[in-house]
């Protein structure tokens, strides 16, 4: 009996170390240590874990540019932790609009070098904005003002765009015109100028400008005398676009007479 619980004992304790050992530990002078797992996860370093800013520059081909005109953006990113170029996550080119940075457009940073080209349609403060990727935080780079100068291309941009509105006396748009409403509702459009609705009125407005030295964009009122009696826009080519009469519509037509001021109201 007593050699049997000795037998017994011993197989608990096998038992026992073959528990310890398959948990990692050791049975040392009565106490338990405990020893690296096999299958233990491995340990991953304070720096590598790190998350870190990314490192972003910025240039602009131009920041003064004239209404129409394109902007090159080329923005590079850094990966701080390597010091090479960082080539994964997204970059987008923002504007601000009524206080809130807006996306305009979107591009993959595969390269590490992210180039866009845009057409500021008004002066306004533009960056680059970097979403972030495993291990690097988002960032953006400084904001920079473009200032876009008015231009005639913007003011003919906006007469076209009403071709074909039907003539009405007294009418300023948005769908029908007489000659001074159709003038008046353009230059306002398009370089926030305001006019009086009358054509002797608009020939007092602006800039004066040599008939030689003209424009596209410029304000073409003709005269009868000295009186003015109709006004219309510059389109180039001895063209105007105005509305002409009663039965016709907004439209590109021939300069008819040689009675006429000019005057400039864009930069």
């Amino acid at each position: 009996m007593h050699e049997r619980s000795s037998s017994r004992g011993r197989r608990t304790s096998i038992g026992t170390g073959s528990v310890a050992l398959s948990l990692g530990l050791c049975l040392c002078a009565g106490q338990l240590v405990a020893t690296p797992a096999a299958s233990a996860a491995p340990v991953v370093s304070a720096a590598a874990a790190r998350t870190v800013a990314p490192k972003l520059s910025v240039s602009y081909n131009k920041k003064t540019v004239n209404w129409g005109s394109k902007v090159r953006v080329t923005t590079k990113l850094i990966d701080p932790k390597t010091g090479k170029k960082l080539v994964y996550g997204w970059v987008r080119l923002q504007s601000k609009v009524d206080g809130k940075w807006k996306t305009w457009q979107k591009k993959s940073a595969r390269t590490g070098t992210v180039v866009f080209t845009t057409k500021p349609g008004k002066t306004a403060w533009y960056r680059t904005y970097y979403g972030g990727t495993k291990g690097v935080t988002t960032g953006s780079t400084k904001s920079v003002k473009i200032t876009v100068r008015t231009s005639g291309a913007k003011i003919l941009a906006e007469a076209k765009r009403h071709k074909g509105a039907l003539y009405k006396f007294g009418a300023a748009g948005p769908k029908r015109f007489d000659c001074s409403g159709y003038t008046l509702y353009v230059y306002k459009k398009a370089v926030g100028k305001k006019l009086p609705h009358k054509a002797n009125s608009q020939q007092k407005y602006g800039k004066k400008i040599s008939k030689s030295n003209k424009k596209v964009g410029d304000l073409i009122v003709f005269r009868s005398g000295s009186y003015g009696t109709h006004a219309g826009i510059y389109a180039g080519g001895g063209y105007i676009w105005d509305s002409p009469h009663s039965g016709a519509r907004v439209g590109k037509h021939k300069i008819w007479s040689n009675n006429y001021v000019v005057r400039r109201l864009a930069a």
